[in-house]
Formats: structure tokens, sequence, C-alpha cells
């Protein structure tokens, strides 16, 4: 069991070992030895849930990436293709199921899709030639993923996308699907809140799959009071900010991919004297990121300007604790000494790890270029020259700088500007076409598309409304002690925990104003409960909210909810669950037809008076 998933008020442990036992059971009915063929996104996902030790309980033998041509060969009675319904992936399919006929024994072959089983692939499996060789074709429900004590996430990589830009629906049909899932598990919401056109429709797919199931009666004492649905483009303006606490810029620099990084090995590498630098490894380092490590709960959360000194803290602690070892004089002192060494030794091994990805962002952060870059994002969210070419963007086109941070730019200063004024998005079009390659006319139509980037019409910027009316820029910000969510990003709070703090208290009727300046409807939904499981709340007792973002929501955004959770609990541990993505970059990469990176739907939850969210996409418990 992984112990971190169930430190919050919910707990995830019994989502995780509920996806469990629907993996087990498949692979029961698959008897005898068996090799899997992975889909190679799915391996990340499926490391969260299911480690090689339970695949090996069920006679797994080998495990292959699946690639074209002919399969690794394997002494198994069984053959079984975990991917996900892409019609590309079944034209490999049935040339490994081909090659393997040639090869001969005959083999048992199954398919398991993720999330869904699609009638076009099997249709093109039968095109092929090769669905009759199949046993067993079923799916895997696998819609929400828990993450941490308090995050979750579809990672649905193209679910912004997918959303904003194809119109396709799929991807909220599985956040309803997982809404669903969760809500057997964990009782009936009484209460769902709602902004956006693609909040509704994910609202009204759970209304109606609750009502084709009205012949069972979900008995659960609920666990959560109430849910939210955000659209991501109710605030675009969030995941195009460079995210500033500890984790957001792990993330902003090397990408965290299923709750693990990358990085470079150099940092890592033991130091021994008179190496001379020599024999350093080559391959990166891969760390997990999450709450089981004591000292990465501590400080991801925190302003990155605040880390350091957490730090410095902790290795004077550690220190102090290898010392005690002198005072040990008894045997018994010697012998409790020695029960903590695993723990101080751990401890100190990670304080190295942190020290060194520390100074890997600081290498970044204190650079000229990178201070250039936010000062210009600060100004834009302040309201500062947004209806004017900017000289830094300019600079950044003429020198060629890598074309995703252009874009990022770009796009904040038409969302700070409820869109550009025309002459201002022409100059801008033209310069980047005529840096980058005119086979970017695609990329921008599809910003402008999504909203992203856009002219102003009507001459009226809103967002100055917005801006004070939510209390999105705040000029003092405690960064070492913060007192309000804008120390994530060193001065803005993001929009959508802001509206998330506002419904708590005292709820979105003081905001309607600006609630009808902001993309799609809001909307309240009631779900009844039978008489035995209505709560009867005392006084003062904490609530729970599910937040769940649709389009993805950065780790800054969960910093900031679970800041608002700990701040209704008197600073006490609070409960959550949510996931980011878009990581920032995607959001605009998307959007690039070369590149075509993941964006996924994320809860997040917590606890507090207030509620805050349990998500990655994002999106406690």
């Amino acid at each position: 069991m992984a112990a971190h998933l169930s430190y919050g008020r919910v707990n995830l442990n019994v989502l995780r070992e509920a996806v469990r036992r629907e993996l087990r059971e498949f692979l029961d009915k698959c008897a005898g030895s068996k090799a899997i063929v992975w889909d190679e996104y799915l391996t990340g996902p499926f490391g969260l849930i299911a480690q090689y030790s339970l695949l090996k309980e069920h006679e797994v033998e080998k495990m292959f990436t699946l690639k074209g041509s002919r399969l690794p060969a394997a002494d198994v009675k069984n053959i079984i293709f975990f991917v996900r319904p892409r019609l590309e992936l079944m034209d490999i399919i049935a040339e490994n199921v081909l090659s393997e006929d040639r090869r001969g024994p005959a083999r048992d072959f199954h398919i398991l899709f993720v999330p869904r089983r699609s009638l076009l692939c099997e249709q093109r499996l039968k095109d092929l030639g090769v669905l009759g060789s199949f046993i067993h074709r079923e799916e895997y429900s696998l819609d929400l993923i828990p993450f941490d004590g308090d995050l979750l996430s579809m990672e649905s990589e193209g679910a912004f996308k997918e959303c904003y830009l194809e119109s396709d629906q799929t991807s909220l049909y599985h956040a309803a699907k997982g809404l669903m899932t969760l809500q057997a598990l964990y009782g009936t919401i009484p209460q769902i809140f709602g902004k956006g056109e693609c909040a509704r429709q994910v609202a009204n797919m759970m209304i109606r799959m609750k009502r084709e199931f009205t012949g069972s009666q979900n008995s659960i004492f609920p666990v959560f009071d109430n849910l939210l649905l955000l659209d991501r483009n109710v605030d675009l303006l969030s995941p195009l900010a460079t995210q500033l606490t500890y984790e957001g810029l792990i993330d902003e620099i090397y990408g965290i991919q299923n709750s693990y990084v990358k990085l470079p090995p150099e940092k890592f590498a033991p130091k021994k004297q008179g190496d001379g630098g020599k024999d350093l490894p080559t391959e990166a380092k891969k760390l997990q990121l999450n709450s089981a490590e004591e000292l990465y709960a501590e400080i991801r959360d925190k302003n990155f300007n605040a880390v350091g000194s957490v730090l410095s803290k902790k290795a004077k602690v550690i220190s102090a604790a290898f010392e005690e070892r002198h005072n040990a004089k008894t045997v018994g002192e010697i012998k409790q000494f020695v029960s903590q060494l695993p723990h101080m030794q751990a401890a100190r091994g990670s304080l190295a790890n942190h020290t060194s990805i520390a100074e890997l962002i600081k290498d970044v952060t204190t650079s000229e270029d990178f201070f250039d870059k936010l000062t210009v994002e600060q100004e834009f969210m302040s309201g500062i020259d947004t209806d004017k070419v900017n000289s830094y963007i300019e600079d950044c086109i003429a020198q060629k700088h890598p074309l995703i941070k252009v874009l990022r730019l770009v796009c904040l200063q038409s969302v700070c500007n409820s869109g550009l004024k025309q002459k201002v998005l022409d100059y801008y079009k033209r310069e980047i076409l005529q840096t980058y390659g005119y086979e970017h006319i695609l990329t921008l139509h599809n910003l402008e598309k999504a909203g992203l980037l856009k002219p102003q019409t009507g001459g009226r910027n809103n967002y100055p409304t917005i801006r004070k009316t939510l209390r999105l820029w705040m000029d003092d910000v405690n960064e070492q002690n913060p007192t309000d969510i804008s120390y994530v990003y060193s001065g803005y709070a993001p929009l959508s925990v802001r509206l998330a703090q506002l419904l708590s208290r005292p709820g979105w009727r003081s905001i309607e104003e600006v609630l009808r300046i902001l993309p799609g409807p809001h909307f309240e939904e009631r779900q009844p409960l039978p008489t035995g499981l209505q709560k009867k709340r005392q006084p003062g007792e904490n609530r729970v909210t599910l937040i769940f973002f649709l389009g993805g929501v950065t780790f800054a955004e969960i910093a900031a909810l679970r800041f608002l959770s700990q701040l209704e609990d008197g600073g006490s541990r609070a409960s959550r669950v949510g996931r980011c993505r878009p990581r920032p970059p995607s959001t605009c990469c998307s959007f690039c037809e070369s590149c075509w990176p993941s964006c996924s739907s994320a809860t997040r939850c917590s606890s507090g008076r207030c509620c805050w969210p349990v998500g990655p996409p994002t999106s406690w418990c």
C-alpha cells in the first residue's frame, strides 16, 4: 500500500486499490505465463498503480515496448497488448501479431484498451485480418490516477487541444466517468458548482449517468461536500506565467512526468578527490517527487526564494543528529542511535538531492534573461504597457529565442489586454513568421482559435476590472511567510484559485459581474442524498471540496490551493487531491503542429472551512 496516499482527509488508497483489483482480475483471465506489450505512454501512469512485483505475482514474465516489426522472443503462453485506442497503434499491433503467427508456436493474444474500447480500432484490426486472433478484447477504466495524498490526474495528453481546438468531447466524457467512479467509492457529492462551457457539459453528463443508474442507490456516506468544475479557458493567464514555487520551477525547467523528473547527472555524481571530473555519469538522474519524501513535502509549495533557508536549517538539524553519536555512552543509547540511522541517512540523501536541484534552478533564476522575462510578465499582469509592442519580445524574436518562450509572452500580453490591437497583433505575427518560418501560420491560427491570441474587439479591456475585483495583483508579497496565494507567482494570485476561494466565502454572488465577463456559464447543481446520509455539520467543522480542472492545472495553482487549505485549517495538515498538467509551456506548445505535448485534465481536493480542491492536468483529499 502507498502510505502517502492515505495521509489526507480522503484516503486515495481506496481508489488505487480499486483500479489494482480490476487489473488483477483481467490478468487472471489470461491463464498461464504472460508477456505484456506496452503502449509506451501508458508505462508512466501504470507505474503509479502497479509495480512489477504485482504483475509478477500474476505470471507476467516479460514486458516489451510496442514497436513495429517482430516482438522479442519470449517463451510465454499469453501476449497482452496494453494500449490507448489509437488507430496508428492498431497498425503496429497487427504487424506484431502477424509476425508472431509466422514464427510459431501458437500464442494466445489479448488486448486491453485504456481507458475505453474503440469500435473504430477494432474495425481497423478486422480490416488488417487480426481481430479474430484476440481471445480477450476489453477496456480498463484508468480515468483518475492517484499521484499523491491530495492529487489525482487523468494524464490526458491532449485534453486542452481536444476541448478548445477540435471541439472533441472525449476527454470530457472520461472526466465525467472518472467523477462517477469517485462517487461510487466515496459517496455522492451533494453540491456541484461550475464555471465554463466544458464544466457545464461534464455536469450534464454526470447527471445523465446518474439517471441511467437509478436502480442502484449509493449508500456510502459522502466524503466530499462540494465539487467545483473549472474550465481551463476561464483562466488562461496562470499557465502562461512563470511558476515561482520550488515544484513549479522544477516543472518549468526540467518537466515533471508522472511524478518523476529527469535531471542533469553531473550535479549528483559522488565527489571523489583526485578524479579531476573524470568518468562523470552520462545517464540522467531520475527522481520521484511526492509527499512520501518528508523534505520535498515541506518545500515543494514554497516560493523558491524561501527554499534556501529551509535547506540550511535542515542541514544543521541533520548534522546535529549525527553528532549525537558521540554522546551515546551506554549500550541502550548506542542501540537507539543505530535504530535511527536509516532514517537519518535517508534524510541526508534527500537533503543532498534537493540541494543539488536548488543549485540547478538557481543557475537559471539568477540569469539576466530570466529576470528580464519575469519583469515583463509581471508588468503585463499588473496592467503596465499591455497595449503596445513590447521591446523585450521584439528582442527575443530578433535573437531567435525558443518559439515557445515568445508565444507564451505574446499570449500573456494578449490575455492581460483582452486581446491585442490589430496593428500590434499583425506586427507580432509578421515578425514570428519571418523569423521562425511560415509553417507556423497554422500555429498562430490554432492559438487564435483557442482564445490564447486574439485581436481586441469593441476597444474595451476587461482585465483591469477582473484584476481589481478579484485582487489578482498584490504589490507587497511576503515570499518567506506568505499571507496570500499571490506568493506562488510573486505578485499574481491565480484567477482559478481566487474563484475557488471566493466560492467558499463569501460565495459567487459577490462577484456576479466578473463571472459574466469570464467565458462560459456558471452554475450550481444539487444531488439529493437519502435521509440517512445527510450530514449535520457541527460549528467550525471543516468541509472537503473536490476541484476538477478541465484542460489542466499548474503546480503553482496546486500550491496555492494547498496554502488556502492550510490557512483554513489554522496551519494543520490539509487534505487535498489534484494534479497538474498542462505544464506551463504546454498550453502554447500543444498548438504547434511540430510538437504536441501533454495537456491533462486534473483534479485537486482540499479540506478546510472553505473547501479547496481535490487532481492535472490538473487537480483535496
